[in-house]
């Protein structure tokens, strides 16, 4: 059997879905060794981040947990169903921020949604709210830096083939996604259907967003997505409302114009048929 041998040229003109940083960002998606060795590096980044994170913020845990307890009756955390990798549904852990009588509804929460309590409010502005989800990491069901998960239900109604792409790593706590969502959420202008402005205004570009990391995946833009989730909730926190848009914007807007361009190929190529 003849071994081919590969330039670093030829190899830079393949395009997977994973990329990986060695001495030259070279794609390799078909040596299994090397990706099991890149899964391996990246589950102990999660491990040893999740579990220091758990350890340095334990007392706000703690101050959350108590104020969650004291201020709305019912469960301390909320149990929220999500698509995992590979679409697999598992159970996200949050702290609860809405009236446990009142969580039913809209999957999306609006501006000024009754439903969430005046702590749960301040939870969700700081993202605190979140910060159960290091045990999912520390499970395996999540990654710290990840697209964003979503509930099987709009996942199953409103995932295209390009969406179907975010689903083939773990989801996380941070990604360029959920920075857009925070930062532009004034996109989503309508509190009568918070649901449906979602799905129309955010969503398609949240999940180009999502795709675009998926495809240059590395633990440097994992660092780099980390930095700018802390930014991003501490300037807000300082009340700044206004974010310029992501870096990864340009690439994600280029990708979901291009699959519409294919789709709208494809559909008139069906109708000529």
């Amino acid at each position: 059997m003849t071994i081919p041998v590969f330039s670093a040229k030829a190899l830079l003109q393949y395009n997977p879905s994973w990329r990986f940083y060695c001495t030259l960002r070279v794609q390799l998606r078909w040596f299994p060794l090397f990706r099991a060795v890149c899964s391996m590096l990246r589950r102990l980044f999660d491990v040893s981040l999740a579990a220091t994170a758990l350890l340095l913020l334990s007392p706000v845990l703690l101050l959350a947990a108590l104020g969650v307890r004291l201020s709305s009756p019912g469960a301390v955390l909320y149990r929220a169903r999500r698509a995992g990798l590979g679409g697999i549904p598992f159970v996200m852990y949050k702290f609860r921020t809405m009236h446990d009588s009142r969580i039913q509804g809209s999957l999306i929460t609006g501006h000024a949604d009754d439903r969430v309590y005046p702590l749960g409010k301040l939870l969700r502005a700081t993202k605190v709210d979140e910060l159960p989800q290091l045990w999912n990491v520390l499970r395996g069901d999540m990654s710290i830096v990840g697209p964003r998960p979503e509930d099987p239900q709009i996942v199953a109604q409103h995932y295209d083939e390009m969406a179907m792409l975010s689903l083939n790593v773990r989801p996380g706590l941070a990604s360029p996604g959920s920075i857009y969502g925070t930062t532009h959420m004034h996109l989503m202008g309508d509190d009568v259907d918070p649901q449906t402005a979602y799905l129309r205004d955010l969503l398609p570009i949240k999940l180009a967003l999502e795709v675009v990391y998926v495809q240059n995946q590395s633990i440097s833009g994992d660092c780099a997505v980390i930095l700018r989730t802390i930014a991003t909730i501490l300037q807000m926190s300082a009340g700044r409302r206004t974010f310029p848009d992501p870096p990864e914007l340009p690439a994600a807007q280029r990708l979901l114009q291009d699959f519409q361009e294919q789709q709208h190929n494809a559909a008139q190529t069906r109708h000529a048929a």
